[in-house]
């Protein structure tokens, strides 16, 4: 290179697509989504793996989060405190996994949707479950270990799950352009599954579900789709149709309330929260008047939410309205993506199973191989001590006649004589023929003279028939499908009956919720806003009752009926439509609600400035007019529509809407400026424009001049307006022209 250095010229394009797609990969394989061998992503394998390390076993002390959590992001994990205690948490929360795999000490959150406390006050310790499942037989070799982040440890690549974790805890993941999301299933169930599929491996995924009926979730609750599951296990794509479960109890008087004592695994959280809502927002929009009180009264116990029916109601409608309107009834969506021999795969229920098998035949192999070798030098040990015992006063005549240890190992092993005293030459000749191994050389060497008493060498040789016995049996295991087939259902079935519970999740076909919806009876309304934006709608009788004071202390008053539409246009050109049943109705006095509660509409951002109803509005014609002085006609029919913001007309820059009004071709316009200039022409000059036009000039503005007010008129009626502190005669005014400059109101 002549020390020159070297310019690699490259296209960008492709710079940027090779380090995308590592990225992508990084967070797909190292962070977002778990390896179908233990169903864990690396966050939740180093963390198991560093408690596991630090000794917190489950007979031992709990040990704080913090502690954990730092060693934890110090030895393996190089990414943010808060993601590995996420991920602690989790796994502790028995509302969330089919099995927890950490014992939580404090407060690790509520099904409600509370957050946990800081790791600084909670504390943790592995469950049994987890050190005896995931974490067995660590140190018989069974995985491999790879090098930390800074290759100063050794970190598993997997760990040694014994049972399919992937399908009994599930697993939920964004990672870049994929997700992740498998439901969890009953432990007793899924170990069936496994050990159907080692006695027959042709096995389909329909005879598999005879054994895992479907997802089993720790909350509970109906699976609905039962018909769904087959194709969805087949494929590892899908959607679970899960509900609550409501019961109906009897109360005193006849009355009746409805139980949720389960709830969809979907509603965990900030759900229960939302489903309360909902429920209070059906009372509210009058969609039914049967519900009379809401409660929440779960506890550590479990869900209880109360809802109390009046007298007469019809609980099942209401159970059906619940599932129709509410999170009760909810949908899964099940997408079983996991790294599968080092690569992003959507599974099915078979191949997940498939994958398990092969790797605990792989982890049994491993462990009965580093078994084996440990009995055989065993054995090797204790034949070289129980042929040590037989020529024992001549192994004793070896140590004493010899200068060093050296001496003494090359004389056993090698028969070698030389440096060594002897009593006599027949000892010498014996000596020479010694020929033990190494191993048993060191054994011989180190070994007590207790082991010389007649019932430890018996103890001895004992001991040695069991080695022997062991070697036969491990190579066997190794040497035999159905022998390492039959140990691994053994541990299943071990595991199984200490750990296997009921199914708490009920598998079923149920009817879709129809709910019989009560028709609101039509009705005429007054719509009633303030200056605040506070409206609510009242019967024309009460208005009539209150006309005065309703007129004066409100902005907009609009006659309609209460299942039409309003529809409300502002300063910036837009027009929101509000539902008049999403309005509350009720007493003049009532304050009502925010009109931002009910629409798009932002306070903030704009400003009302006339309310129409749709359905009058539709054979309407509208005059616009905006503050630079452009004006134009629209037919009402064009803002029927179903979007409930859109744009009502074209802007130009720095303008804004000032008027929208409804106009027929007999009235008379008069334009009035800030500055008090007024142009009366007739209606007819203002020409027909779609909403998406900006319009024609109306009046031409003096400097710093816009215009402020639009007035309408019958032709020979006498109609006069206020400005400033006198009243102006509009029907005085000299009729001109549209797109004059006006006169000015002296």
């Amino acid at each position: 290179m002549n020390g020159e250095s070297q310019i690699i010229r490259t296209e960008y394009s492709d710079l940027m697509k090779k380090s995308y797609i590592d990225y992508a990969m990084s967070v797909i394989i190292s962070r977002a989504l778990p390896d179908v061998r233990d169903g864990l992503k690396p966050v939740q394998r180093r963390t198991l793996y560093d408690m596991y390390e630090l000794g917190i076993r489950y007979d031992r002390p709990y040990r704080k989060c913090a502690r954990i959590v730092g060693d934890t992001m110090g030895k393996y994990h190089p990414h943010g405190d808060s993601s590995i205690y996420e991920a602690l948490v989790v796994m502790a929360q028995d509302f969330k996994k089919g099995m927890v795999l950490v014992d939580g000490h404090g407060n690790f959150g509520s099904i409600e949707g509370d957050g946990a406390a800081a790791m600084r006050y909670t504390e943790a310790r592995l469950t049994k479950f987890t050190q005896e499942v995931c974490l067995a037989d660590l140190d018989k070799n069974v995985i491999e270990f790879g090098p930390n982040f800074d290759e100063t440890e050794k970190e598993p690549q997997v760990l040694p799950m014994r049972v399919p974790n992937l399908l009994v805890n599930g697993a939920e993941g964004i990672a870049v352009g994929m997700a992740t999301s498998i439901p969890t299933h009953n432990l007793g169930e899924v170990i069936d599954a496994v050990k159907a599929y080692m006695k027959n491996n042709d096995i389909t995924t329909k005879q598999l579900m005879k054994y895992v009926k479907g997802p089993d979730f720790p909350t509970g609750g109906i699976v609905v789709n039962k018909d769904d599951l087959p194709e969805i296990y087949e494929t590892g794509q899908g959607k679970i149709k899960i509900r609550g479960k409501v019961e109906v109890e009897e109360l005193k008087g006849g009355k009746k309330q409805l139980v949720i004592t389960e709830i969809p695994y979907t509603m965990i959280g900030s759900g229960i929260g939302k489903f309360l809502n909902d429920v209070a927002g059906l009372v509210e929009s009058k969609k039914t008047t049967d519900i009379v009180d809401i409660s929440n009264q779960s506890s550590k116990e479990g869900i209880r939410i109360v809802l109390e029916l009046k007298r007469g109601a019809d609980a099942e409608n209401l159970k059906n309205m619940l599932y129709k309107k509410t999170r009760l009834e909810d949908t899964f969506g099940v997408n079983m993506l996991a790294v599968a021999d080092g690569r992003p795969e959507t599974l099915g229920l078979k191949k997940i199973i498939e994958h398990h098998v092969d790797f605990q035949f792989e982890l049994a192999t491993r462990k009965y191989t580093t078994l084996l070798e440990k009995e055989k030098e065993k054995s090797e040990i204790q034949e070289g001590l129980i042929k040590a015992c037989d020529v024992i006063d001549l192994i004793i005549e070896i140590l004493r006649g010899s200068q060093s240890v050296k001496d003494a190992r090359a004389c056993l092993v090698n028969g070698v004589t030389d440096n060594i005293r002897f009593k006599s030459s027949i000892s010498k000749k014996m000596a020479a023929m010694l020929r033990f191994t190494e191993r048993q050389a060191t054994a011989i060497l180190e070994m007590r003279l207790y082991r010389l008493i007649g019932l430890e060498i018996e103890a001895l040789q004992k001991e040695h028939e069991q080695t022997l016995k062991n070697i036969a049996r491990y190579e066997d295991i190794l040497n035999n499908y159905d022998s390492m087939a039959g140990v691994i259902t053994d541990d299943l079935d071990a595991i199984k009956k200490e750990y296997a519970r009921k199914r708490r999740t009920v598998i079923e076909n149920a009817e879709a919720a129809v709910f019989e919806e009560k028709k609101v009876e039509e009705q005429e309304v007054v719509f009633l806003m303030d200056r605040f934006g506070y409206a609510k709608t009242v019967d024309p009788s009460v208005y009539e009752r209150n006309r005065e004071a309703a007129d004066s202390e409100n902005r907009y008053v609009v006659h309609c009926m209460n299942t039409g539409k309003l529809c409300l246009f502002t300063d910036t050109g837009r027009m929101h439509q509000v539902k008049v049943m999403d309005l509350p109705y009720g007493r003049f006095r009532d304050k009502g609600t925010p009109i931002d509660n009910v629409s798009n509409y932002s306070s903030s951002e704009e400003q009302i400035i006339m309310v129409f109803d749709s359905e009058q509005m539709r054979f309407a014609r509208l005059l616009f007019a905006t503050a630079q002085g452009m004006v134009k006609k629209v037919d009402g029919s064009e803002f029927q529509v179903s979007k409930r913001t859109i744009a009502a007309t074209k802007l130009q820059e720095g303008d804004h809407l000032v008027s929208v009004k409804v106009i027929n071709e007999n009235q008379n316009v008069v334009l009035q400026t800030r500055n008090g200039y007024f142009l009366r022409f007739p209606a007819s000059e203002v020409p027909v424009k779609k909403k998406a036009a900006v319009g024609v000039r109306g009046i031409r503005l003096q400097k710093k001049d816009e215009l402020e007010n639009v007035w309408l008129f019958e032709e020979g009626t006498e109609t006069k307006v206020p400005f400033g502190e006198k009243e102006v005669t509009l029907n005085r005014l000299k009729l001109a022209k549209r797109d004059g400059a006006g006169t000015k109101n002296r």
